[in-house]
């Protein structure tokens, strides 16, 4: 069998009505809802069912709605006897990846991300940050264009090195627009982001410092699937060591980049996005290489997983 992989999608991918129809189907999936609402005391089905936007999106709130869909959509596969060799998250979407692997439980999972939500938005409030995405440019680029701004990477960072040049950079508005109008001379878009708060940045110190309080309240197993690391973009099995990574990742890049091209390398054909939307198929089609035989399969919907086969 072709080895695989399930990819699990952060913020942005979100969509009022996502996993209604799993809910409906799915007493588990209820089960997981009602879960998570005792956990952090939000009314979760309704504000992912019915919105409103604004509050589906906001910070506290998204985080543990959108985990909870990617894990209802989990278990789902779990319950179909599917699994993979290798798993991964894309930022908030590394949660889910940890629960895949057996790290950590589904409970610990939920308050996790919960308490992640709340020490983000606090922070987003006390330190004014944006993020914008540089399109055209290659990492080492933007790296010297965010240096000359700033040496430190204090006010202005790199967030997300999604492909080869795709590249989100993060920190205080003035810096930021400025390593924003440096690329554009080099030829580069640039595209404001609606987020808000600077994510993946040093400007989110606080929270992380706060967070690893929470991570170190959590026991960490073994994995019993390899994972792939956003701070990294490499695997590792050593549950002290997964955890520091972890501890580092609200104020580090994300390396989609490195982390696709690390399943290449180990020879990975299936990747499977499950969870809201396709945001990390449509990167993943712009990293791997034309002559590199694979295939992407999308699971968020009832429709898609009775149609769902392992090639």
């Amino acid at each position: 069998m072709k080895k695989t992989a399930i990819l699990f999608p952060g913020q942005g991918s979100q969509s009022i009505g996502m996993g209604l129809d799993l809910y409906q189907e799915y007493n588990y999936v209820k089960d997981l809802f009602n879960l998570s609402e005792n956990i952090t005391n939000l009314n979760i089905s309704e504000l992912c069912f019915k919105g409103p936007i604004n509050k589906l999106t906001s910070t506290v709130n998204l985080q543990p709605i959108l985990t909870t869909v990617n894990i209802a959509c989990l278990e789902i596969l779990k319950k179909n006897g599917i699994k993979a060799d290798y798993a991964a998250g894309h930022s908030l979407g590394e949660y889910c990846a940890l629960n895949a692997a057996n790290i950590i439980s589904i409970e610990d999972t939920l308050k996790l991300v919960f308490n992640r939500g709340k020490l983000m938005e606090r922070d987003s409030k006390m330190n004014k940050g944006i993020m914008h995405a540089i399109i055209g440019l290659p990492i080492d680029i933007v790296n010297n264009l965010v240096k000359e701004v700033d040496p430190e990477n204090q006010s202005v960072s790199v967030a997300n090195h999604n492909t080869e040049t795709q590249i989100v950079i993060t920190g205080k508005p003035d810096e930021v627009k400025q390593v924003s109008k440096l690329a554009k001379k080099n030829g580069a878009r640039t595209i404001p982001l609606k987020v808000s708060g600077a994510w993946h940045s040093y400007l989110m110190k606080n929270a992380a410092a706060d967070f690893a309080k929470d991570l170190d309240s959590v026991e960490f197993n073994k994995p019993d699937k390899n994972i792939v690391f956003n701070v990294s973009g490499d695997i590792e099995n050593d549950p002290d060591k997964i955890k520091q990574l972890i501890k580092k990742q609200l104020i580090s890049p994300v390396k989609w980049h490195d982390s696709i091209l690390k399943l290449i390398e180990k020879k990975v054909e299936v990747f499977i996005e499950i969870g809201p939307g396709k945001v990390l198929a449509g990167l993943i089609k712009k990293i791997i290489p034309k002559s590199y035989p694979y295939k992407i399969i999308n699971l968020n919907t009832l429709q898609s997983f009775k149609n769902f086969q392992l090639p």
